[in-house]
């Protein structure tokens, strides 16, 4: 992307909270939504004497992540205090992961409109979180803070990009790719409203042509891919105004005001060197064994670009279907279920984008929803054998969500079953035809719109009950005549 003689240079830092039961130094708690508070003890509020343990889960989460983007494994790696005083953070630093990441050198492939592109990934580090602050405002202004250390010690997976994304839609479709690693992995849920994913970017402009880095900008307060979007967008139309009026671009750190529509300016941005990193006296290094990697590399799931590309080729679907019912495990693994019970892989799909997913604001829900694979499966096989229209097929998907009754006994229970005897049909529609003698005569003038018309009376008279495809045979067949 080149933006009037300028290409911009976006790299991506993602925090991923983890999902496991307790913090990674501490056995308290990681529920959301609890009291302030509540779920702390001596070690993540960092007392005097007290020792932090690794939580093997969050080791195990980070093994996963790297193996599912390419990354390569550091066998022996290192905790290292961060420091920095804020007030949600109650030791003063934070226990995160600095010359000796637990991996290394990977990548995420996306789509976009040139093709396919690999974006990289630098490193993957873990760490814990950070408390958070809760501001009290009146007229405008804050009158009162106050902190929750509920947050403190939960486990996250810091993911670096290398600055290989050019455009803001390529920010949002790596985002959109990452996270649905993440969930299809179960170490993420990806909500990055509740703050469980988290993205930072920096951003520069260098001329067209140019290798060097222009001067960088970190931007935050992101969270949704299309605050992402917006907040690149703006900021790289910013820049190329100071840029074209000769000014220069500061290095700092910008707050994204969704309101505003605009970034606005917060602290001027560290170095790695003003965190004084040093290696974490507390916690001995890790090393982590082939045979371990090799254990978590046989649990992983088949991952959301494979399964696109199998439902493809396995399933004839297009890349749009495909690309939608991969979105989340549940999903995918709903379409599935429902093609193994009756092997019509494109009209499940149909009726899982245009009737299923009007229901579910998160596709993962589809686990909660009234209509099981198995029954949708079952109405499917009842239109495709005959026994029922696709009109009242809707009925019936209706009552299933509703109700959650089989489809075969809303049939049986409304007398639903669709009218395919010949001689039923053709009496019909000769007392729909011997009705509108006009309607017949434009027909055979060439008035073909008229024949859209006779169709629907014929399924009035019927109560929606004719075999559709009978009727417009049957139909054609005596206007012919």
């Amino acid at each position: 992307m080149m933006v009037m003689g300028y290409e911009p240079v976006i790299g991506l830092e993602v925090h991923a909270q983890l999902l496991t039961e307790s913090k990674i130094f501490c056995s308290c708690s990681t529920q959301f939504g609890q009291p302030p508070n509540s779920q702390t003890c001596p070690v993540c509020l960092g007392m005097p004497g007290v020792l932090p343990v690794v939580n093997k889960r969050v080791v195990e989460y980070a093994i996963k992540t790297a193996l599912a983007t390419n990354c390569t494994i550091q066998r022996f790696n290192q905790f290292a205090r961060k420091n920095y005083f804020y007030p949600d953070l109650p030791k003063g630093y934070q226990i995160s992961q600095f010359e000796l990441p637990i991996a290394t050198g990977g990548f995420i492939e996306i789509d976009t409109e040139s093709g396919t592109r690999k974006i990289g990934i630098t490193r993957i580090h873990m760490e814990e979180d950070a408390g958070k602050l809760l501001h009290e405002i009146n007229g405008g202004a804050a009158e009162n803070s106050f902190v929750d250390y509920n947050r403190t010690g939960i486990p996250l997976l810091e993911i670096v990009s290398e600055p290989d994304i050019h455009t803001p839609e390529e920010a949002g479709e790596y985002l959109k790719a990452l996270r649905a690693i993440l969930q299809y992995l179960g170490v993420c849920d990806g909500n990055m409203e509740q703050g469980s994913f988290r993205c930072d970017a920096n951003v520069s402009l260098r001329p067209s042509g140019e290798r060097r880095f222009g001067t960088k900008v970190e931007l935050k307060n992101m969270n949704s891919f299309r605050h992402v979007v917006r907040a690149l967008t703006y900021e790289i139309t910013r820049q190329r105004e100071l840029l074209e009026y000769g000014d220069s671009v500061i290095q700092e750190t910008r707050l994204w005001d969704e309101n505003a529509g605009q970034t606005l300016p917060m602290r001027g941005k560290e170095e790695s060197h003003d965190y004084r990193y040093f290696p974490d006296p507390d916690l001995v290094p890790l090393y982590i064994e082939d045979a371990w990697i090799e254990a978590l590399r046989s649990q992983l799931p088949e991952l959301p670009r494979q399964r696109r590309n199998r439902f493809i080729d396995q399933y004839g679907l297009p890349l749009y279907d495909a690309d939608i019912l991969v979105t989340s495990r549940q999903l995918a693994d709903y379409f599935e279920t429902a093609v193994r019970s009756c092997n019509q892989p494109k009209t499940v799909s149909n009726w899982i984008l245009s009737e299923v997913l009007r229901f579910l604001t998160d596709p993962r829900d589809i686990v909660s929803f009234p209509v099981t694979p198995e029954h949708l499966a079952q109405m499917i096989c009842l239109i495709h054998n005959g026994t029922i229209s696709g009109k009242i097929a809707k009925k019936i998907f209706e009552e299933m969500r509703t109700t959650g009754a089989l489809p075969s006994s809303i049939v049986e229970r409304h007398g639903l079953v669709q009218v395919s005897d010949s001689s039923k049909l053709e009496k019909v529609i000769q007392e729909i035809l011997d009705a509108h003698p006009s309607l017949v005569a434009d027909f055979r003038a060439g008035k073909e719109k008229v024949f859209g018309f006779l169709v629907g009376q014929i399924m009035k008279a019927t109560k929606g009950k004719a075999n559709p495809r009978m009727v417009n045979d049957i139909l054609r067949e005596k206007l012919a005549g």
